[in-house]
Parts: C-alpha cells; structure tokens; sequence
C-alpha cells in the first residue's frame, strides 16, 4: 500500500448504494490504495438537479454507508463549493492540499467515454491515473479503443476494474423507498435507518 496513493470516486450519490461501495472497496484492494475519497458532487453541470437532494443530506448519508469502513472517507469538497462542480477544479483543490499524493479517479464506463467533453480534460489526464469500472456487459473492444484515443491525446495513465455485470440504479432505489419496498439488498443497513428516520425519498 501506497500511502499517498488516493483513489476518488465522485457521483451523485442520490443516494449511495451498495454497488458504489464494492466498486470503492474494489478499487482500494486491486489498486492498493492508501483510502478512497467519496465525493458527493455539489451543483452537476451535467445533470438536472430535479429530485437531487441537498449536497448536506447527500454528504451524511454518505457519511452513514460508510461508517465503521476505515478504507473509506467522505468529503465535502463539492458540497462546499459555490457553483456548478467540475472534476478539473476538486483535482486542483486536493492537489493544492495535498501536493505529493497519487489520485486515482474512478469513473464508470459512460464518464469515461465523455471526459473529453469535459471542463479542462487535459488537466485532469495530466494530473491523476483513471480507472475505468468496467461491468461485463461494457464492450472491451470500445474501451480498448478509447484508452489509446486518450494515451495518444493526452499521454494518459488508465487502469481498467472489471465488475460483474449489474443494473442497480439509485433511481430503482428511490422507487423502491417511495413505493415502501424492501431495500434491504441494495443500502448498508444504517443509511436505510437514517432514510427512514429522516421521512427521505417518501
């Protein structure tokens, strides 16, 4: 284990799930990493905030999935930030804090086929390895070929997580919290306490 080497994995988080959490702890184990950031986006220039929770309750109940997992650690850098997040602007900020660290950004295959449409891809290739979660289902071919676009692009560093196929969704969730269902399969059993006692998603 490295202990400057920081894995980061950013999302929504609307709420977290259980998949969130095995991808991190994934990355973590095959990646060696000292822990991995979970970071709940603040404002997503890239999605409609319509059903989005407050950054605050997204932040604790990320908090609440992660308790007791010293592998894991939740921070608000996003959250308390004014404006639309940008991975480009958090990466500065952390490097900034913490200048000799290795960060290793985690993004699913759909992020990583778009970062070259993101705010100052450049910097982030630059400054920070990127691992692709990769499900069964994802085409090798496509990823394969992407990943060489990026290396010749930008000289990027990119690893490559396989994942069991799967289509959990917090979307699925929210569903399922608002219908009364059983959610007992897809969150950590202290974030479905903190949903039920704070009356979210109903």
């Amino acid at each position: 284990m490295a202990v400057n080497s920081i894995g980061l994995l950013g999302g929504t988080f609307n709420p977290i799930h259980n998949k969130h959490l095995e991808l991190a702890r994934l990355a973590y184990e095959q990646l060696h990493l000292a822990k991995v950031l979970i970071i709940p986006s603040g404002i997503s220039y890239l999605k409609e905030d319509t059903g989005v929770l407050p950054g605050d309750v997204r932040y604790e109940m990320c908090r609440e999935a992660c308790r007791g997992d010293s592998r894991l650690e939740v921070s608000d850098i996003e959250i308390k930030r004014e404006g639309n997040s940008y991975t480009c602007d958090t990466l500065r900020e952390l490097i900034t804090l913490a200048p000799d660290n290795t960060y290793y950004f985690i993004a699913g295959t759909d992020s990583f086929f778009a970062m070259d449409n993101w705010r100052d891809p450049g910097y982030i290739f630059k400054n920070c390895i990127i691992v692709v979660a990769a499900r069964g289902n994802d085409t090798a071919e496509d990823i394969s070929c992407q990943m060489k676009i990026y290396e010749g692009r930008y000289d990027a560093a990119i690893r490559i997580l396989h994942l069991k196929p799967d289509d959990t969704s917090s979307t699925e969730i929210r569903k399922r919290i608002h219908e009364g269902k059983d959610v007992s399969g897809f969150l950590p059993e202290g974030l479905i306490k903190y949903i039920n006692e704070n009356g979210l998603y109903r």
